[in-house]
Parts: structure tokens; C-alpha cells; sequence
């Protein structure tokens, strides 16, 4: 599949939402260990009302309409600095971006790199730091990294090294978020955000495997 069309980029975004919400639970498991313990809810209430603006607004006329009311909903709805994040990186994506009705494997890219590059600029997190971006660079590298056209593989790759990204961030001491202050003592424990980057992509994977 070289490419999804308006119509499936809502219902993957719609996958995203779900999947998100059905992990609530263990979003806030893992958030629980070494940070607030609202990382879950934060997330899952986002999501639900990025779902429920998706449902009742389609049909979009192209992508950046999706993405922007997405990370709108977000933005609003979940408050805090993981609002402002995950918001921004679905707003960042679609930047400067011409409007597109499909989704190729070239638009992914320039998506997935102008979000990574937003969420940088306002974090300042880099990998190591034991964020999100421990999850979300590698991703992102291995889109671009992928000699497929398919988006099968291209959205696999991402989510695979999002997942790796994930057990990586269990070896770093935290520099951001409550996690900072434990030291060592965050070691052996993976980031919430960094889940949270690899439940979203593996959802998009998920769902392009359905067609």
C-alpha cells in the first residue's frame, strides 16, 4: 500500500485514539512508578476528545485538517505540559505543510520529521533524557531509513524502534518531569511518554495492516 486517503488517515487517528484510551490503565501503571501517576488519564482524556471531534466532524477535506483538530483537542483538553507536547506534536507536523490528501511514505516523513523537530524546540529533551523522545526520534529515523514505499513496513519500522526506544529509556536517569529528582532510583523503569509515542504508532501499524 503506497499511500491511505483522507477517509483512512481519520480512521487510523480514530485507532490512535482507542488504543490510547483502552491503555489507560497501564499508561498510568507505568507513569505511577516514577512520576505523578496522570500521565494515563491525561492521555486518555485527550484522546477521547480528539475521537469524539474526529467522529462528528468528518469528512475532512485533506490530512492537515485531522492532525490539526487532533492536537487542538489534545492542547485544550489535557492541560499541563503533556498537553502542550503531544498537542504540539500533532500541530507541528502539519507546520508550513501544503495540504495533502494522501498519506505516501514522503509526506510520513516530512510530518513525523517537522513533529520530532517542534516537540525538540519546546522540551528540549534529547535522547537519553529519558522522554518521549527516546521513543519518538528513533521512529522517526527509521521512517526515514526504510528503502520501502510500502507504508506496511514504513509504519512497522517506526513502531518497532519506538518500542526498542521505550526499554532503552529503562538504562537512563531522568532529566525532566518528577523522574529527575529520583536519580538512579528511576533506573530500571521505562518513560510514560515514551509508551505513549510507541501505543500510537503501533496503532497507526495496526491499522494499516487492515487494509
Amino acid at each position: 500500500m503506497k499511500f491511505i486517503n483522507v477517509e483512512q488517515t481519520t480512521d487510523m487517528m480514530i485507532s490512535v485514539c482507542q488504543s490510547i484510551i483502552k491503555n489507560k490503565p497501564y499508561l498510568t501503571e507505568v507513569d505511577s512508578k516514577i512520576g505523578d501517576g496522570d500521565h494515563g488519564i491525561g492521555m486518555s482524556k485527550g484522546m477521547e476528545n480528539a475521537m469524539n471531534i474526529l467522529r462528528n466532524k468528518r469528512p475532512f477535506s485533506d490530512i492537515n485538517q485531522i492532525l490539526k483538530f487532533t492536537g487542538t483537542s489534545m492542547l485544550t483538553s489535557m492541560g499541563g505540559a503533556s498537553g502542550i507536547i503531544f498537542g504540539s506534536m500533532f500541530l507541528g507536523g502539519i507546520k508550513d505543510l501544503e495540504c495533502v490528501s494522501q498519506l505516501d511514505k514522503r509526506i510520513l516523513e516530512k510530518i513525523m520529521r517537522k513533529s520530532l523537530d517542534t516537540v525538540k524546540e519546546k522540551g528540549k529533551a534529547k535522547i537519553g533524557d529519558k522522554t518521549m523522545i527516546d521513543a519518538f526520534e528513533p521512529a522517526v529515523i527509521a521512517i526515514e531509513k526504510c528503502t520501502e514505499s510500502d507504508l506496511i513496513p514504513v509504519f512497522d519500522s517506526a513502531a518497532t524502534a519506538a518500542e526498542k526506544g521505550v526499554q532503552d529509556t529503562k538504562q537512563y536517569i531522568a532529566k525532566f518531569g518528577k523522574a529527575q529528582y529520583l536519580g538512579e532510583r528511576a533506573v530500571g523503569f521505562q518513560d510514560a511518554g515514551a509508551t505513549s509515542i510507541a501505543i500510537i504508532l503501533r496503532a497507526m501499524s495496526d491499522y494499516v495492516n487492515t487494509l
